[in-house]
């Protein structure tokens, strides 16, 4: 049986808690399906994951800087509320797209007040040692289309 190296499509299950043990996120009966060496998941985990097999499970603790990155206090901004023309309630914790130099990128809410908008750049999984359990269900050689466009198509996969 293959093991896991780079141009495979991989489905694993997972569990994902924090330093506390409190989960923050999982498979939810689908595996979650990924083409190893592309960059569709963060490094640490990537990186644990090559020569495993089939039936495989690990528990993975990755440091934040191979997870989604150290957090950079400088992409938390003041941003002018009427930058956000039709949006009435914005709250701490809504979500939005903001355009940068570096294309789109999600910024977070943090606080409001009545002249600005405080926005965190950051993933929420920024600065945060992750703790992964994972179980490795399927391996397969991807298609010539996946390895083209850089991930995985079809069932468990997606495609734009």
């Amino acid at each position: 049986m293959a093991d896991i190296q780079n141009d495979q499509v991989v489905s694993f299950h997972y569990t994902l808690t924090d330093e506390n043990g409190t989960v923050i996120d999982k498979s939810e009966g689908q595996p979650l399906v990924y083409l190893h060496g592309a960059g569709n998941i963060i490094p640490g985990l990537e990186n644990a994951l090559t020569g495993k097999n089939v039936g495989d499970k690990l528990s993975v603790n990755v440091a934040a800087a191979e997870g989604y990155g150290e957090y950079n206090a400088q992409l938390v901004q003041e941003v002018p509320r009427n930058m956000f023309q039709g949006v009435d309630d914005i709250q701490a914790g809504m979500q939005f797209q903001a355009q940068t130099d570096d294309g789109i990128q999600i910024v977070t809410v943090k606080d409001v007040n009545d002249e600005s908008v405080f926005v965190d750049g950051n993933h929420p999984l920024a600065g945060q040692n992750l703790n992964f359990d994972v179980e490795i269900v399927d391996i397969r050689p991807a298609s010539q289309e996946e390895l083209d466009h850089g991930h995985v198509h079809g069932a468990g996969g997606h495609h734009h």
